[in-house]
């Protein structure tokens, strides 16, 4: 049964209640049904506006199913009473210049033109906007590397929004100015804040087995299985067609994946044969994983659904990603063996450092070690 952790937090320049715990579906479910509570994939937590947040009426409707830690919460709203503390925070940022806003237009038209992913384009879109939103008053090209600073203490920190934004915005800015002359920004100065180093979130063999035999639909666990038995990621399973399984080499070909590169991954004759008796039943025409309208690509949002459908039938609570399926794979082979150069060109990695984070999470190696404590 897991914890339910209540802490405060801003969401949206908006005071909220964090609601954290270890990925359950009968407590989203909970949550659904009896609160107005929703979910933040910026916080990556689902959050309650703080003035509409009832502690004792939560306890009464969550905290006699679940265990409820109150004490970050409670600990906070008892110092704001007593001190009065006040977020550094603007309630609202001001309107773009209109000014602005056709220079990021054209910003855009160029990144199109690049050829940047829709993704990177939105992105570093938003983050130019919600900058210069900040500094609405200021003529972008007199904006100097202070008000860098002063965007990260009091908006970015402020609010707790995660390193990851904060390094979006300087890649965003870096990318912006260095196409305008005559600027004071200075991007060669520019700088990052200090990066974390998570490991790699892995499942045993067995957690794997459990969550890929889950579901009964074999559409869904064909997907699923596809995902981990050649370490793909989510957008690379969806942008697959029937013409990149190479069946008599053995194959799967990755086109234009990460980076804008191609690659070829092993396939084994197990899950050929599973794709097979796919093609057979459901007959793709377009995308090999087709959505409920032929020759329309499957969606991201269903995918995701289909993994959570299949960790709450495995009775799995930890908070499982498809992520964590390239993750485990890459993990696996390492401890059957596999060279780390072969598992960096399977996953299409650009540098050997990203796949040496690996052998931190190999358990083979880790079990060999001896405590002093069996010693005594």
């Amino acid at each position: 049964m897991p914890q339910i952790v209540l802490s405060s937090g801003i969401h949206n320049q908006t005071p909220v209640v964090k609601i954290e715990f270890a990925y359950h579906q009968p407590v989203i479910n909970k949550l659904k049904e009896s609160t107005n509570a929703r979910w933040s994939h910026l916080m990556r937590c689902w959050y309650i506006i703080e003035k509409e947040f009832d502690l004792e009426q939560f306890k009464n409707l969550i905290g006699k199913d679940y265990p409820i830690n109150e004490a970050a919460f409670t600990k906070r709203k008892i110092a704001k009473l007593s001190v009065g503390i006040k977020q550094p925070v603007k309630k609202s940022l001001p309107v773009l210049n209109p000014g602005t806003k056709v220079q990021i237009q054209e910003f855009e038209k160029w990144m199109v033109s690049k050829r940047y992913s829709k993704n990177t384009i939105k992105v570093y879109t938003d983050c130019l906007r919600t900058f210069f939103r900040f500094f609405a008053e200021k003529n972008i090209a007199n904006i100097t590397n202070i008000e860098l600073v002063k965007f990260n203490n009091q908006y970015i920190l402020a609010n707790g929004y995660s390193a990851t934004l904060q390094n979006q915005v300087v890649n965003a800015l870096k990318l912006f100015y260095s196409r305008m002359q005559n600027c004071k920004l200075d991007i060669e100065q520019l700088e990052r804040p200090r990066r974390s180093h998570p490991l790699p979130n892995v499942l045993s063999k067995e957690e794997v087995a459990a969550i890929l035999q889950a579901h009964a639909n074999f559409k869904h666990r064909t997907m699923l299985s596809l995902i981990y038995a050649c370490g793909l990621r989510r957008s690379e399973l969806l942008n697959l067609k029937p013409t990149d399984v190479d069946s008599k080499r053995g194959l799967l070909i990755i086109r234009q994946a990460k980076g804008k590169k191609d690659r070829v991954v092993p396939i084994s004759e197990k899950v050929i044969e599973m794709l097979r008796t796919y093609y057979k039943l459901f007959k793709p025409k377009i995308w090999l994983f087709e959505g409920q309208e032929s020759g329309t690509r499957y969606s991201e949002k269903s995918l995701q659904s289909v993994l959570k459908q299949a960790l709450a039938k495995a009775n799995n609570i930890k908070p499982v990603t498809l992520h964590w399926l390239r993750h485990s794979y890459a993990t696996h082979l390492l401890e059957n063996g596999t060279d780390l150069r072969y598992i960096q060109e399977i996953l299409g990695h650009k540098s050997s450092k990203t796949t040496e984070i690996y052998t931190h999470v190999s358990i083979p190696g880790l079990q060999k070690i001896k405590s002093p404590f069996d010693d005594l």
